[in-house]
């Protein structure tokens, strides 16, 4: 049968859809005559490159949380079935029995002949799936890259795509101005709203900052939401900093990062911003699964930091959850230093070091 209307559903947060973004192409690439919808939440909507969808259609928060807002919800499904899909792709792991519900009431609603998607035992419903393996099997943009491949199209080109244009590299010139020519380090002290467990303590992030300005005369910039802590580090600093947190849009932010030398984050949204500018990324992970969610970054290097415990990671481990906001101690943040981050930032080699400085400093680090 001939496809011309497909629906992606991707109701996760901006990190999720970001590495979604290969499939979305590897779409485009394969039916270009045909038109692609994104279903996706509001926030992960500014993440959505406009040359791979035709639509970005927005779920209500009600789907997502209760309580149930019933117009917004029978005005979604409606227009789902107006929209006489050919095939609806789910780019989600059917985890949770509330999950697999509001995913079967999307299939519905479309009428579409073909449901495609991932299947852990809960997928009997989908007309095509790809075996999911657990969480960490394999990386997420994998998995996503074997559900569009269920309808024939593939790609050997497993790049991000970044979600900039030329007005936000415009917009954001301001922020940078007055650097000079040192190498331009980004800092990200969040990890989103979703789970605030995945971040290290501003104290830290203040020694790894003013280390990267004695060591390798980096010019640290703050980005980020404006809950994200960017003041409590700047705060801690003793060095100079700017702090552009809550000055950007999503789309800008990745304009800024793709400016950048390097980046410094926890696992959220903004890391995966940063991989998608192919910006090399020192990535810290604790409680959540860097196997999964690690940053994909295929033509340039990266390094996860993480101090392997036993329990860790004890989130979105197998087909579980697990603990999304980890144990009470967290340990496997807690416990690590400013020096094995600053000892990733040596290992990845994109900053240079000082002239006549580099036994002193290799011997620190």
């Amino acid at each position: 049968m001939a496809l011309n209307r497909l629906l992606i559903v991707k109701l996760a947060d901006i990190g999720d859809l970001i590495t979604a973004t290969p499939a979305l192409r590897a779409l485009r690439r394969g039916f270009p005559a045909a038109q692609i919808d994104l279903l996706t939440t509001p926030p992960a909507a500014a993440a959505a490159p406009a040359s791979l969808v035709d639509r970005v259609l927005t779920a209500p928060r009600s789907l997502l949380h209760g309580p149930v807002d019933l117009p917004a919800l029978g005005r979604l499904l409606l227009g789902l079935r107006r929209a006489r899909y050919d095939a609806v792709l789910f780019l989600h792991h059917l985890t949770l029995g509330a999950g697999v519900a509001k995913y079967r009431l999307l299939a519905a609603a479309t009428g579409a002949p073909l449901l495609l998607g991932l299947d852990n035992g809960k997928g009997g419903w989908l007309s095509h799936s790809a075996p999911d393996l657990g969480f960490g099997a394999r990386h997420e943009v994998e998995y996503w890259l074997q559900v569009v491949g269920l309808l024939g199209v593939g790609s050997a080109d497993a790049l991000l795509t970044p979600c900039y244009s030329g007005a936000d590299l415009v917009a954001v010139e301001p922020l940078l101005a007055g650097l000079g020519p040192q190498p331009l380090v980004a800092i990200h002290p969040g990890s989103g709203g979703y789970a605030p467990a995945r971040r290290w303590e501003p104290a830290k992030w203040a020694a790894v900052a003013d280390a990267l300005i004695q060591r390798y005369r980096a010019q640290i910039v703050l980005v980020g939401a404006p809950a994200d802590g960017a003041d409590a580090v700047q705060a801690q600093m003793a060095g100079p900093v700017t702090n552009v947190a809550g000055q950007t849009t999503l789309p800008q932010l990745a304009a800024l990062l793709a400016q950048c030398d390097l980046f410094l984050g926890a696992d959220s949204g903004v890391m995966h911003v940063a991989a998608s500018v192919d910006l090399p990324v020192v990535a810290l992970f604790g409680p959540s699964n860097h196997l999964a969610w690690g940053p994909w970054t295929p033509e340039n290097r990266s390094v996860v930091v993480r101090l392997g415990l036993r329990c860790s990671p004890c989130s979105y481990v197998a087909h579980s959850v697990g603990q999304r906001n980890g144990c009470w101690h967290r340990s496997c943040l807690a416990d690590l230093q400013p020096e094995q981050v600053l000892a990733a930032v040596a290992e990845l080699g994109v900053l240079n070091l000082p002239a006549g400085e580099g036994i002193e400093l290799c011997n620190q680090a």
